[in-house]
């Protein structure tokens, strides 16, 4: 509630007040100065070529107990240059500082940034922008639906008070750094989901959709440097599939940004994450161990997320945004270290690093590596953070000659997709069974002798005019008779030898309803029988 004072004023001096509070106001919120003559426009090849390497200040300024901050918190040691200058001289040249305010944060309606808290980051990010590192700040808990005090939240009811309180935010935040030239790079959010690891909810999306545009209208109108420098914004959990396939991502409008920006170039990246596969990159309780076409022991290798997986992920990310002129920034990729359990694994560990940092040159990314500072068994760190010593000068090696190795990206050029080595027809039988006309269950077993399945998609065709209305065991997108499904989580995995899992789903539909003549797992080819086991197609 607004209280009013009982104090008479003229008219003259109430205008007057007015007139001032507005042109005060309106300076805060729209801060006029022009770019400096010190900012460098770059487009974005030039950004992808300066910003090189990236390397994550991970768990130190995000760090929180209880909601409130603090850098060291999660066993971390106070930052330092001296720690920065450590990371400048092992050959990056980008670095990501993952920030929280959660408690940092005063009350409504002015949501006042704690000028402690808020000097610390500003000091921290002094200490990489001042030896001409490209620095990332972001707002990293706050939209954890499981941080204590977490309040970016797109399942929440009360959306008009969160995008109140993110714009005030934003706007502090972006006036603090305003004179800051083109090193400075603001990220949105984190990975900013609805926490149950499944297929987005429109109506969540379309919150997401709308903190981003929140966020880049509100840095572009604090204008000077903020007007033209280059804005970071993710998708889904920055996952890159909810982030490029047809899930509800929306490019938010830069409407605002300054007139010296070519109107041919964009001056807005996007933001993914890369933690595939997750039982070699980060469960640490996986026996997973080893990655890619080098990998010596089948039962050590996940079957899924090798090299050529990896390549239709950045190929996607180049086909829908780095085409268009929009660079990607893998913001965070990373794999624990697992080699207490096989010796051989920090060599795949570098081998991981090398081809990420290959391919996102080749599509118009830059790889950021995610340092935990954690060293030792299911330690994700390059550095000690204590004594400023490298402590995986192999895995930096590799993401440095990963980069050197591979040529600049050359946006006249397109890459060549890495063409995947395709599963034998025949790999798969699918039991297809129809209970009261229109519901239909679809049982499939793996074949495969050594291959365990994590992670399927099904294609087929339906003859009629078959139409799915709800399915249980997995998602569906259907355009026409042609169908696709994914796995949900508790039927992603298929053991090797005869595992199998069970979906179903119903349908409406007029006249017969006969079966697909076929069905497609993985790409490999099966025959659908109804009521009995399939007989593969060769």
């Amino acid at each position: 509630m607004l209280k009013r004072k009982s104090i008479k004023y003229s008219s003259l001096a109430v205008c007057t007040a007015i007139l001032i509070s507005i042109i005060c106001w309106n300076s805060n919120l729209f801060a006029a100065s022009a770019v400096t003559s010190d900012f460098n426009q770059l487009n974005y090849t030039q950004l992808l070529t300066e910003m090189g390497a990236g390397w994550n200040l991970g768990n130190q300024l995000e760090a929180s107990v209880n909601g409130t901050p603090s850098e060291t918190s999660w066993n971390n040691p106070t930052i330092t240059k001296e720690l920065i200058t450590k990371v400048k001289a092992a050959g990056f040249k980008s670095i990501r500082i993952p920030i929280s305010y959660l408690s940092k944060i005063g009350s409504a309606p002015n949501y006042t940034i704690d000028s402690v808290w808020l000097d610390r980051i500003k000091e921290v990010v002094d200490y990489a922008y001042s030896q001409g590192l490209y620095v990332m700040i972001n707002m990293h808990g706050d939209g954890y639906p499981n941080v204590i005090g977490s309040w970016l939240l797109v399942t929440s009811k009360d959306q008009s008070t969160i995008k109140d309180k993110y714009q005030k935010i934003w706007q502090q935040v972006a006036n603090k750094f305003i004179d800051y030239d083109e090193h400075l790079i603001f990220e949105s959010m984190n990975e900013e989901f609805d926490g149950d690891w499944d297929t987005p909810k429109i109506e969540d999306y379309n919150n997401l959709n709308a903190y981003n545009q929140i966020f880049v209208d509100t840095v572009r109108k604090t204008g000077g440097n903020n007007s033209a420098r280059w804005l970071l914004i993710p998708g889904w959990n920055t996952d890159i599939s909810f982030t490029t396939g047809d899930y509800g991502f929306q490019m938010p409008s830069d409407n605002y940004r300054s007139s010296t920006i070519p109107n041919s170039e964009k001056r807005i990246a996007i933001s993914a994450h890369y933690y595939s596969p997750w039982d070699f990159c980060g469960d640490t309780s996986s026996p997973i161990t080893q990655w890619g076409s080098k990998a010596t022991n089948p039962d050590k290798k996940s079957d899924w997320g090798q090299e050529d997986f990896m390549d239709s992920q950045l190929n996607a990310m180049y086909t829908k945004f780095v085409k268009l002129g929009y660079p990607v920034i893998i913001g965070e990729f990373s794999t624990a270290d697992k080699s207490n359990a096989d010796p051989t694994n920090n060599s795949f560990r570098e081998y991981f690093t090398k081809t990420l940092s290959s391919t996102c040159k080749k599509y118009g990314a830059v790889p950021v590596f995610w340092d935990n500072g954690w060293n030792g068994d299911g330690g994700m760190s390059l550095f000690d953070r204590s004594n400023l010593k490298v402590t995986q000068q192999g895995i930096i090696n590799a993401m440095m000659d990963g980069m050197k190795l591979t040529p600049a990206f050359d946006p006249s050029v397109t890459p060549v997709l890495v063409t995947p080595t395709p599963i034998p027809d025949g790999s798969f039988d699918v039991k297809y069974e129809t209970y009261g006309g229109s519901t239909a269950n679809l049982t499939i077993k793996n074949n495969l002798t050594t291959s365990n399945i994590n992670g399927w998609t099904m294609e087929f065709t339906f003859p009629g005019d078959q139409k799915i209305t709800s399915m249980w065991g997995g998602t569906y997108t259907q355009n026409g008779k042609n169908v696709t499904i994914k796995n949900a989580d508790y039927t992603s995995k298929i053991s090797a030898n005869g595992g199998s899992v069970t979906l179903g789903f119903n349908m409406s539909f007029t006249g017969t309803n006969d079966k697909p003549s076929y069905v497609k797992i993985n790409g490999s080819k099966c025959q659908l029988v109804p009521n009995a086991t399939a007989t593969p197609t060769k």
